[in-house]
């Protein structure tokens, strides 16, 4: 395929939130691509840090209104845009008050701890962005996921949306990052939650994807991710090895590392293209 068109889903983007790897990452590549002739659209959540009036962010009325059940609650989708001019770029926020009010993003500024309502949020994140795209009716070819906030796309691309004609020939990316935020020095998980394999199947998720959230924590959800992507990318330095090592026996293809942009457009170009061949 010349020229894929490319769904990029980050959880942070530069300038909306502070500088990281992801932001910095998710910001220059979709740009990248661009340049490169590919059609491009990109997510992110509207976390309440985001500065809605400086960086110009507007309700899209067509696009807003679906209610979206998790656990027996009605949550009202929003959708909000905002363009980077200078790379022609376009960036959808997923937005909803029960989720995204609070100021802050993934943690809890004051005490630095993760946020109980993480998954439900996730789960929220996720269900906005497919159905959206839906709205948009634009059929992408590679949907690129960027940090563990987006990583329960894949469960509902490959259950509840998979005879979609939106997605069902779209091949799942998924980005592995170092994980020093996300994991203790000894590896375990900073975040463990309960009850969300009962939240995925009372949504329609079947039992085969659900099976490795028996133990609920970010190894579990990245690895559910990875089962049902088509391909890995390596976007940082440092990732964890552990899970590098699992796609590589899962016999998945994998990107390496291949150091900063733009320099590293054209191996990503060539990844794009190698699994929608």
């Amino acid at each position: 395929m010349e020229n894929p068109k490319v769904l990029y889903v980050s959880q942070e983007i530069k300038p909306y939130l502070p500088d990281s790897p992801i932001a910095c990452l998710t910001r220059e590549l979709p740009q990248a691509i661009i340049e490169a002739g590919c059609d491009v659209r990109t997510f992110m959540p509207r976390f309440g840090n985001v500065n809605e009036r400086r960086n110009m962010l507007h309700e899209v009325i067509r696009l807003s209104g679906l209610n979206i059940i998790i656990d027996d609650t009605d949550h009202p989708l929003i959708i909000k845009v905002a363009s980077i001019p200078a790379a022609r770029m376009q960036i959808y926020f997923i937005d909803n008050d029960d989720f995204f009010a609070r100021k802050a993003t993934i943690t809890d500024p004051e005490t630095n701890a993760f946020f109980d309502d993480n998954d439900e949020r996730a789960i929220f994140f996720a269900r906005g962005v497919l159905e959206t795209t839906r709205k948009l009716r634009w059929t992408p070819d590679i949907i690129h996921l960027h940090g563990w906030f987006t990583m329960m796309i894949p469960v509902y691309m490959k259950t509840l949306m998979k005879n979609d004609p939106t997605f069902k020939d779209c091949k799942i990316v998924v980005s592995l990052y170092d994980d020093a935020a996300e994991v203790t020095p000894n590896g375990e998980s900073v975040f463990k939650w309960k009850n969300i394999k009962k939240k995925l199947w009372m949504q329609g998720v079947s039992e085969r994807s659900l099976r490795r959230f028996k133990i609920s924590d970010y190894h579990s959800l990245l690895k559910t991710a990875i089962d049902e992507a088509d391909g890995i990318t390596i976007c940082s330095q440092n990732p964890q090895q552990s899970l590098v090592d699992y796609a590589n026996e899962l016999g998945k293809p994998v990107l390496p590392y291949s150091g900063p942009l733009p320099d590293a457009t054209a191996a990503y170009l060539d990844f794009y293209r190698k699994i929608t061949e």
